[in-house]
């Protein structure tokens, strides 16, 4: 793989033994569709780490031996590379990246995003938008990139919207991220301009803890995802700019309910279809609207039936995406025996006492939070969440097992 850089234009060139379907680190299948993309607002005196790091989370999935950057790396970002990817990367030369001061949240509008977001009332926010690529037609036109990106103004946060195509990268499944991680791709470019040092996600207990990879449920403290003692967490360290997880050791009802007692609750948004609220008639709703009436306690309140596409997948056995919130939802929704989770129920015994672990958090998920931000989160969860028991910490260690 070659990789050039010209201003915010990253075009890479496959090597030999490079390949156009690849897999991203969850293993999911990705095709190339095409090998330019362009990120906004970078500087061209970035260092040369941040450039090398964001080119990373776009074209690891088809990069099997060796990279060659435009400009000299370190030699920890390329130590990085090779101990997580066994990929030859330089040239080498440069002096390392030192950490920046600042945290910034990686800003989505999500109720997880937003529950991080409330872990760090003072942190800027880096919002991704996705915007038409030059070359590629838009498959995918009810993805509203624009509305996500105006309520994210709303906020009143310092804020920064990255606009990129390079989710246009991909032929297949779909337009998306090639990584889960190309989605700091802009703030790692920004990073000297914003003097970052970390950047807050809003990944929750059941993607740092549970999902062990896509969808195997299994406790999972190695997961190389999030981990920071991870390869991708190992390379962001190594150009000064740490992947922080707020709301790592909580889950998506707690996320929920932080996000809608916040001052942004206006603003959250999980679906990508609607424009002037979620859209109500897809998977995502349904799932979030099943957490939001758990934590409300409250019936269910959609419009999709069992007959529908998005219901399907409740009438067959687990194990579920999320399975841990499901379970926490059927042992709280009243009424949910008179809805399409009716069958779904049958296939659980679950009680409020059974999940009463998904209200607390989980200690080691603060251990992991770099020094400079540790006690602020600590303070919140401890304010706002409350701290597992030991019997509950083992409810976490054992998920799955």
């Amino acid at each position: 793989m070659r990789v050039t850089w010209t201003g915010g234009e990253l075009t890479f060139r496959l090597g030999a033994e490079d390949e156009i379907t690849g897999h991203a680190s969850d293993g999911h299948p990705v095709k190339l569709a095409t090998n330019s993309c362009v990120i906004s607002g970078a500087p061209a005196d970035a260092h040369p780490d941040l450039f090398a790091v964001a080119a990373w989370t776009v074209v690891a999935p088809w990069t099997r031996r060796r990279i060659t950057f435009d400009r000299a790396i370190s030699a920890e970002v390329a130590a990085a590379l090779h101990d997580g990817w066994g990929v030859e990367a330089g040239p080498v030369g440069a002096e390392p990246r030192p950490d920046g001061a600042r945290l910034a949240i990686s800003y989505s509008g999500g109720a997880d995003s937003v529950a991080a977001a409330s872990v760090y009332p003072e942190a800027p926010f880096v919002h991704f938008r996705r915007v038409p690529h030059r070359r590629v037609p838009n498959r995918w036109p009810h993805y509203r990139s624009d509305v996500l990106a105006k309520l994210a103004r709303r906020t009143g946060r310092e804020l920064t919207i990255v606009e990129s195509d390079l989710e246009y990268t991909l032929a297949e499944p779909r337009p998306g991220y090639p990584e889960h991680h190309a989605v700091a791709a802009g703030a790692l470019l920004l990073a000297d301009r914003l003097d970052l040092g970390g950047l807050g996600f809003g990944y929750e207990m059941g993607s740092r803890w549970l999902g062990g990879g896509r969808y195997l449920h299994r406790y999972t403290p190695d997961n190389d995802l999030w981990a920071p003692h991870g390869r991708w967490g190992r390379l962001f360290a190594s150009a000064g700019m740490h992947i922080v997880l707020p709301v790592g050791g909580v889950s998506e009802a707690v996320t929920m309910r932080l996000a809608l007692g916040s001052d942004l609750k206006e603003h959250v948004r999980w679906c990508l279809r609607g424009t002037d609220g979620p859209c109500r008639e897809c998977g995502k709703c349904l799932y979030k609207e099943l957490i939001q009436a758990a934590v409300e306690r409250r019936p269910l309140d959609t419009p999709i039936t069992a007959d529908r596409a998005p219901a399907r997948k409740w009438f067959k056995p687990p194990p579920y995406g999320g399975q841990e919130m499901i379970e926490y939802g059927l042992a709280r929704v009243p009424g949910i025996e008179h809805t399409l989770f009716a069958k779904t129920l049958e296939y659980f015994d679950v009680s409020e006492e059974s999940t009463g672990w998904l209200d607390h958090c989980y200690p080691p998920a603060i251990d992991e939070i770099p020094a400079a931000w540790r006690d602020q989160a600590a303070a919140f969860m401890a304010a706002k969440v409350g701290f597992m028991t030991d019997d509950e910490r083992r409810r976490v260690e054992t998920w799955g097992s």
